[in-house]
């Protein structure tokens, strides 16, 4: 698995070597609903995102520095355009747009909903390899950064870091590793794929502290690689990328 992403009744997953399909499962028996064809889509799909004003579903191609639109109900088509070196993450922010991480450009870029560029972001001295980027309510972004030790930084529409979360290797939770998927609540505390720890960060971003939070799996989790926060719900989606390549699905979570 590489992406996962959920809107309304419904939860979307991309996996490795999927090619040009999406499957679609019902959020609330999680059964099996449909696929939806993206033709073009390839192989490595690190980002998948869900915009609700829209009613679409966006998708990264990492290896031909693309995105995808596609409508995810009645006619079904899908737009495409170009975008930097080595898209990874999506995010939608509050005024609908589309957030790339451009892992290989080390910036990100904003799009609106038909492919137009808003701005871009040329990340400054202290962030590299960004891989995922969610906008706060600030109008800072945190970025994750794919690398080890890993390291969350925030960041201003300058570029320039605001403030960073590494913990260290004598902290209490230890040094991340590669961290990828990001998760914002309605707070602004973050929430990390912390992918080779195998293991979900939540970061208060009132007191800057950082712990690893207590989720119960059977035979654990492996390599946690995608995330989404249905608030909604009270419900976090974890996507493998390593072992039976699970969603995994933790209700009632409060953070």
């Amino acid at each position: 698995m590489l992406a996962m992403t959920s809107l309304g009744d419904s939860v979307f997953v991309v996996r490795y070597n999927s090619l040009r399909q999406v499957e679609v499962y019902d959020a609330v028996t999680f059964a099996f609903r449909r696929h939806l064809i993206v033709c073009g889509l390839g192989e490595w799909t690190d980002g998948l995102a869900a915009c609700p004003y829209y009613h679409c579903l966006y998708a990264s191609n990492y290896g031909q520095d693309r995105v995808y639109r596609l409508r995810v109900s009645g006619r079904k088509a899908v737009k495409k355009w170009s975008v930097a070196s080595c898209p990874a993450g999506l995010s939608v922010n509050s005024e609908h747009n589309l957030i790339v991480a451009c892992c290989g450009a080390n910036r990100l870029q904003e799009y609106t909903t038909h492919g137009s560029l808003v701005r871009e972001i040329r990340l400054q001295v202290g962030v590299t390899q960004p891989w995922h980027a969610i906008q706060l309510s600030t109008g800072d972004y945190v970025v994750s950064q794919y690398m080890s030790p890993g390291v969350v930084n925030v960041v201003g529409v300058d570029g320039q870091v605001i403030r960073s979360y590494k913990p260290s290797q004598t902290s209490d939770v230890g040094q991340m590793k590669y961290p990828t998927s990001l998760a914002v609540t309605k707070n602004d505390d973050i929430l990390v794929a912390d992918m080779w720890n195998n293991r979900i960060m939540f970061i208060n971003s009132s007191l800057g502290s950082v712990q690893e939070l207590a989720l119960s799996v059977p035979g654990g989790i492996q390599q946690s690689q995608s995330l989404c926060l249905d608030e909604s719900r009270g419900r976090l989606y974890v996507g493998e990328y390593n072992g039976d390549h699970r969603v995994l699905v933790f209700d009632g979570l409060r953070v």
